[in-house]
């Protein structure tokens, strides 16, 4: 099997940056590009990034790129690729995407059949099997994806399995939750750290403020899923368990933290409560009911992280109108807070009442939202008193 393999962690637009600096605080070289951010790393590799990056989607080994602009060219293409390397005799590999822009081929159902039966004889050829009888896909799963961008395909293999943004601490959600790739994110682009105080005075199931103990305490994210490299016998279990004992051990339970989360909604409320403990987060967060309006604090350089309803998420305008503006009035008098707003209203600035010092364009799935930063006066502490 293979030693050292090219890879990529995917990212939504926008967050790429910050994946590559997740990578970078790993130890890896890495190029960050649209969507994605290329390294070079080998088993290792794949199970740290897969457990310790926040803002990633998916960690994939490229198999090969080559030039597809035929069916023939796709189908050799694919065959020459050592499949031997990757997929023991008996494994399931699933096409299971296929995706064409820019290209001669377009039909992608064709190019996953196509894709399929290239492998498939790959392997019999490699395992001496014979041609006329089907391969028997009883073992690991290998899920295999086909791009071809202007005539270029690239094959991948995903060893992620589920989405990175499945922590596995989600008991329940709200409406319309905010992953938690993108809140680790967004707390990752603020200018909050762990000594400052931190409100979410619309925190939903909780997501922005169980994301902030994790970055701060350094919890590994992805301590408590499994992933889909674990099924693999070329990544040795002693291996992932060696990974997982390092993530563990670099748990800072010292730090003291100031995290708050409200929500209007009490059965939000008793949702991040839930989701916190699952999260093994809940003595470090203090959540309560309650409405935007009332929110007050006589602390100093501390930050809002907001995800509030907006179009998309509630029907009712009148009623985002009046939130927004709850929100200018009540925020207006913490001037040595910043406050962080991710919403897709275009119009927020104006319903807030004041315009923000930075905007950043970013998607929540395909939803095209801003965040909105407004950078607080800063204060030493000493002079507040």
């Amino acid at each position: 099997m293979k030693k050292e393999f090219n890879l990529i962690a995917t990212a939504a637009a926008g967050l790429e940056a910050v994946v590559g600096r997740e990578m970078r605080e790993l130890g890896y070289d890495c190029q960050v590009e649209n969507g994605r951010v290329r390294f070079q790393g080998d088993a290792r590799a794949i199970i740290e990034t897969n457990l310790w990056l926040r803002a990633a989607d998916r960690i994939k080994i490229i198999v090969g790129t080559f030039p597809a602009k035929t069916f023939e060219e796709l189908f050799q293409g694919v065959f020459a690729l050592d499949w031997e390397n990757y997929l023991p005799l008996g494994a399931r590999f699933p096409i299971a995407k296929a995706k064409c822009v820019k290209s001669k081929l377009h039909n992608e159902p064709s190019v996953q059949a196509i894709s399929k039966k290239a492998v498939v004889k790959k392997l019999q050829k490699h395992y001496a099997r014979p041609e006329g009888i089907p391969l028997m896909e009883t073992g690991p799963e290998f899920k295999i994806e086909v791009s071809i961008l202007k005539d270029v395909a690239t094959v991948m293999i995903d060893t992620t399995g589920s989405s990175l943004f499945k922590r596995g601490y989600r008991t329940e959600k709200g409406g319309a939750p905010i992953k938690e790739n993108m809140a680790a994110a967004i707390l990752q682009l603020s200018n909050w750290y762990p000594d400052k105080p931190l409100i979410d005075p619309t925190c939903g199931s909780g997501t922005f403020c169980i994301e902030a103990v994790m970055i701060a305490r350094k919890m590994a994210p992805g301590l408590r899923r499994s992933f889909a490299f674990e099924e693999w016998n070329w990544i040795s279990d002693r291996l992932i368990q060696e990974v997982r004992t390092e993530a563990a051990k670099k748990v800072d339970r010292e730090l003291e933290l100031d995290i708050m989360g409200c929500d209007i909604d009490a059965r939000m409320v008793e949702i991040a409560k839930a989701n916190a403990q699952a999260a093994g987060v809940a003595g470090d967060i203090t959540f309560k009911q309650m409405r935007v309006q009332d929110l007050r604090s006589d602390k100093i350089n501390g930050v809002i992280i907001s995800n509030p309803p907006y179009g998309e998420r509630l029907s009712d305008d009148a009623g985002v109108t009046k939130l927004y503006a709850e929100m200018g009035q009540v925020f207006a008098p913490m001037k040595t807070w910043s406050k962080f707003i991710l919403t897709s209203d275009e119009a927020f600035e104006t319903k807030y009442g004041s315009q923000a010092d930075k905007k950043r364009k970013l998607y929540n799935g395909t939803l095209k939202v801003d965040l909105y930063q407004y950078f607080g006066q800063r204060v030493k502490r000493q002079e507040a008193k």
